[in-house]
């Protein structure tokens, strides 16, 4: 970036850029990627301007008119002694250095009053004899939201802790700026005065303007074709009065860079001739809180003053701080041409982590990298020193968990020594009472992930001259040292979590220039087996000011929803707090079972926002922390080089989940920003069809798909008739599995359940009214009444004292919804909606009779954990013929499985050719291969259905489904994990036999199997090739098949 004047013709429009940009073409270089014109972080000395002022102030002409209305309205008030009322008034107009904005603001009566508050305050000093003890705070908040004035006495380069000063940034952060839209924003000066507050004080003031933004209704036309913003355009009229042509360049080319980026624009301009040092830093608003107080903490602790600072907002979502630092005299702090360096660096940390409770300018003995080092090692004990320990292992070997009283016994203990061990509040004392230690610590930590390039080694951050002193000590030594020096074993055992820490990160974007949330790969080895039994193959740990959130997957190709976990108050926060990582452990080895037949393994993300935060800012800031880990940093001062201890190229598929599902076009086209060529078109799944070519599995049925193949299943086996099967469904016509489950069968339904009612009939339901409201997408309380049999209902949960046909009287509608699934007899159940663990050990034997007869013979779990396990253990046990999700509702992961497949191997300009739709209608390519996954779907959902009723036949019924199917899905992954290892996949032959197969053939005819296999990842063939072989096989020869049977069927792998 230049400070020149940007060219009012502009240039040819960019291919990356711009409004008339096809958001779907090729990309060329993006705004992460290096570009050598482009000013960076790292050459920051060689940003000079000259000596102007960034702004002129108007000088205020009525002034002189204004000064004698005050004079007579403050002797007016009698408070001041006549005689002493011209000089008073004439010091605080001409002594005290106040910039002309103040008086061209304020009325002639609030001046008053500030000049009699001054007085008073000097009478105040004057009694205790101490001239120091000069405290002035003047305030005028408009009652209107226009803006506010704020004047306190303000020592250079120190963070006040006491008085106005120490609270009066962070209430012009709460009041002005955290929550800036381009429709309310509030723009800032502020600046320190140059005379001093009397004859006798040398106290100076600190001034701050805060004034509304009133952006142009018809703004002036742009001068720019090249579709980029132009400054003037989007700019208060007061802010374009008083920026230099100077401010305006440089503010125009760090907005077009914060329009290009995700995360903070930080740059440095050297003003020829002094000291002095411009710290230019823009983002988006609402892109972090508490920022600007946050910023004078950092300069402050490395003892900088401003002279002035600016927060200007634009309408175009815009905001851009500009802060005038230098040096403060005879200070014995490095010298501002190192610690500006430092300062950039450290912007980006304060960025993500405004926040901080380890690091407070005046009190903290730690630098903003050490403090947020021990933020994140604070965040990452609170989940993992709580551990169970022996006494539960114990406890667990002795107890039966199959039994569901032992079960629940083992889970309340569990949630007790979460609760009790460790709260933040102890592992935050820990921290605040060991800051040598935790500095060692973090040397520890930065020895190895702090990255040392030749920039580095030319222009030394302080950072990286720190580490050059310290001496460090070895794991053991560190771990000695914590030992010997800390008495009380529970601390003993959060400062050694912060060393296991250390010892398991992989990679991190700690020390990425810009970044707006902190991440780390870490290696899961640490987990303990008696917690988490199936260790994961890599974990993701993100940290943001607002948020917190995890990834693990259970084997390198994995894909998996990422959920935002919302909590209702601040006592759910909590919980939810604690058991984070624990639902996401949960969560993601749940999708291992269902991922059995597909090349991806089982995968899971949260998200916990904090109270009050944006979830779409949260989903937005995770995504981005998370792509830092996988695309390798190219841009000097943006994104650069991480220290890889991995070692190898990563990927992970992303998908919809609660929460989520409307911003997966998000975050591929953020993927495709950011650099990820190949594979921006399969990180996520569930994308906008006709845009992003995503396959809604709504539209198209692929999860109904595959629960119809069990239903059908059981009528075969029982030879019944569909028409003759009564059924009750929960989830109604307008979800998705409910309105496909609808459209797709022809049973008698007796009973549909969904969020707005209860719809019941027993003589069966009108079949085309129900039709109908599936083919509409609307809930049954749409239903028409006129329809229903003299015996038929519908109870919408916002009626009360409802009669039945019966003559049962319904006092709450909610109420009966909310158990109606307990009430209804039918063959068939098909849960396709409703909360999770809706039917549970407690309340399971509601779903039996009096006489111990189930209400339903036959279920088909189609949402997913409508039934807990131990409540299906239950049901098969007396008889139910049971299929529980895993198996039934996988259809959805298939077809997703089969949209990443599409997105590795078409170009991105096949696929926008092939995939996204032209004048609103699907190509015949994706036609053809919506007709290929459906007709996969089927076929892995029947095979999987055969296999489990075959083994419940060979065990003669000894067995539950529910089981066969667990150690069905056991099976296959570990049969998977083998193959990919194996060098089964080296064989030529057999490797393309079995791609060929497993490929859609809508895919092998468009692009060649050859052109296939060079797009796509080998990971992801071994992949591909082991989940079909170890499906294939265990579908056709059962669990229990030998070695000689894979032998005969591994021969035939090379036929076509």
């Amino acid at each position: 970036m230049s400070a020149t004047p940007p060219d009012p013709a502009g240039q040819a429009p960019s291919p990356d850029r711009g409004p008339s940009k096809s958001h779907l073409q090729v990309p060329g270089k993006g705004p992460y990627l290096s570009d050598p014109s482009s000013r960076v972080g790292s050459d920051a000395s060689l940003h000079r301007i000259k000596n102007l002022p960034g702004y002129t102030t108007p000088v205020f002409k009525g002034k002189g008119e204004q000064r004698t209305k005050v004079q007579e309205n403050v002797a007016a008030k009698g408070f001041i002694p006549r005689e002493l009322v011209v000089n008073e008034v004439q010091w605080f107009y001409a002594h005290l250095g106040i910039d002309d904005t103040y008086f061209r603001n304020e009325s002639v009566e609030v001046i008053s009053d500030h000049v009699i508050a001054l007085f008073g305050a000097k009478v105040l000093a004057y009694t205790k004899h101490d001239p120091s003890k000069l405290v002035i705070d003047l305030e005028k908040i408009d009652a209107d939201g226009n803006g506010a004035t704020f004047i306190h006495t303000s020592p250079p380069g120190l963070t006040s802790t006491a008085g106005p000063g120490s609270l009066v940034e962070r209430r012009i952060d709460e009041l002005y700026l955290d929550n800036a839209t381009p429709n309310n924003c509030y723009r800032l000066e502020t600046y320190r005065s140059g005379g001093s507050i009397s004859a006798n004080a040398t106290q100076q003031l600190r001034c701050y303007f805060v004034s509304k933004c009133n952006f142009p209704e018809n703004p002036p036309p742009s001068r720019r074709t090249d579709g980029k913003t132009d400054i003037l355009t989007v700019s208060d009229p007061v802010f374009l009065e008083k920026a230099s042509e100077n401010t305006l360049d440089i503010y125009q080319d760090i907005m077009w860079n914060v329009e290009a980026r995700y995360g903070p624009v930080i740059e440095v301009f050297e003003v020829e001739g002094t000291r002095e040092r411009r710290l230019v830093i823009g983002y988006k608003m609402g892109g972090t809180t508490h920022f600007f107080s946050a910023l004078s903490n950092l300069y402050h602790y490395y003892s900088l003053y401003s002279a002035r600072k600016y927060v200007e907002q634009f309408s175009n979502g815009v905001t851009i701080i500009s802060i005038y630092l230098n040096p403060l005299p005879n200070s014995k702090a490095p010298p501002i041409e190192s610690s500006i360096l430092q300062v950039m660096k450290e912007v980006s940390l304060l960025y993500c982590l405004p926040d901080n409770p380890f690091f407070v300018a005046s009190q903290s003995q730690h630098a903003v990298q050490d403090a947020a080092y021990a933020y994140c090692g604070w965040v990452f004990a609170q989940h993992f020193c709580n551990r169970l320990g022996a006494s539960y292992l114990a406890l667990k070997n002795v107890l039966d968990e199959t039994n569901p009283t032992h079960a629940e016994v083992l889970n309340d203990i569990k949630r007790r020594f979460r609760e009790e061990s460790f709260t933040r509040e102890s592992i935050a004392n820990v921290i605040h009472a060991h800051p040598e230690l935790i500095r060692m610590l973090y040397v520890n930590f930065a020895m190895v992930h702090y990255p040392i390039g030749e920039a580095q080694r030319l222009m030394p951050t302080l950072s990286f001259q720190r580490l050059q002193t310290e001496q460090p000590l070895t794991d053991r030594e560190l771990y000695d040292r914590i030992r010997r020096t800390v008495p009380n074993k529970q601390d003993v055992q959060v400062l050694e979590s912060f060393l296991i820490f250390n010892k398991h990160v992989l990679k991190t974007n700690f020390y990425q220039p810009t970044k707006v949330a902190l991440s780390f790969r870490l290696a899961p080895q640490f987990l303990p087996e008696v917690e988490y039994p199936n260790k994961p193959f890599g974990l993701f740990f993100v940290i943001g000011n607002e948020f917190r959130g995890f990834h693990i997957r259970f084997r390198d190709v994995a894909r998996g929803g990422i959920r935002i976990v919302r909590s209702r108050n601040k006592e759910n926060y909590s919980i939810n707090q604690r058991m984070l990582f624990d639902e996401n452990y949960g969560l993601a080895s749940t999708q291992s079972l269902k991922n059995k037949d597909i090349p991806e393994g089982g995968a899971k993300g949260t998200i916990l926002p904090s109270l009050g935060a944006s979830p779409r800012l949260c989903f937005e800031k995770y995504v981005d922390s998370v792509l830092d880990l996988l695309i390798p940093g190219q841009s000097p001062g943006i994104k650069e080089y991480l220290v890889d201890l991995y070692n190898k190229p990563e990927i992970l598929f992303f998908g919809p989940d609660e929460g989520t599902a409307d911003m997966m076009d998000w975050a591929a086209l953020h993927a495709r920003d950011r650099g990820a060529d190949t594979w921006w078109k399969s990180f996520t799944t569930g994308k906008t069809a006709a845009t992003l070519g995503g396959i809604p599995h709504d539209a198209y049925g692929m999860t109904s798909i595959s629960i119809r193949q069990y239903v059908l299943g059981i009528y075969k086996q029982y030879g019944l008739r569909e028409k003759d099967v009564t059924k009750v469904q929960t989830g109604g016509p307008d979800g998705d599995l409910g309105s496909n489950e609808i459209l797709l069968s022809n049973d008698k339904t007796i009973a549909v359940i969904d969020g707005s009612g209860v719809l019941a009939d027993p003589a069966g339901i009108n079949r085309a009214e129900l039709v109908r409201l599936a083919k509409l997408r609307i809930p049954v309380e749409n239903f028409d009444k006129s329809k229903l049999s003299k015996d038929g209902y519908l109870v919408r949960i916002e009626d009360q004292d409802v009669k039945l046909p019966s003559g049962e009287v319904v006092p709450d509608g909610t109420d009966f919804r909310n158990g109606a699934h307990f009430r209804f007899k039918a063959d068939l159940f098909v849960p396709c909606g409703g909360r999770p663990e809706a039917v549970n050990v407690s309340n399971v034997a509601a779903l039996v009779d009096s006489e111990g007869k189930p209400h339903f013979k036959y279920i088909v779990e189609g949402a997913n954990l409508f039934f807990t396990q131990q409540a299906r253990l239950y049901l098969e046990k007396r008889k139910v013929v049971l299929f529980k999700d895993s198996s039934a509702n996988k259809g959805g992961v298939t077809s997703s499985s089969l949209e990443v497949l599409a997105g590795l191997a078409l170009s991105t300009e096949e696929y926008v050719d092939f995939m996204t739709f032209k004048d609103n209608k699907p190509s015949d390519f994706y036609q053809s291969y919506v007709k290929d996954i459906q007709a996969k779907i089927s076929e892995n959902a029947a095979a999987e259905f055969v296999c489990i009723w075959r083994e419940h036949q060979r065990l003669q019924g000894a067995k539950a489904r529910t089981i066969i199917s667990d150690e069905l899905s056991s099976t296959l992954n570990n049969l998977q994990a083998e193959l990919e290892t194996s060098d089964l996949f080296e064989d030529k032959p057999s490797r393309e036999g079995v791609l060929r197969r497993a490929i859609p053939k809508t895919l092998v005819d468009k692009i060649g199997l050859q052109t296939f296999m060079e797009r796509l990842p080998e990971p992801y063939q071994r992949a591909l090739f082991s989940s079909w072989v170890s499906s294939h096989f265990i579908y056709k020869y059962g669990v229990q098949a030998s070695s000689v049977d894979f032998f005969h069927f591994a021969r035939d792998l090379a036929l076509e």
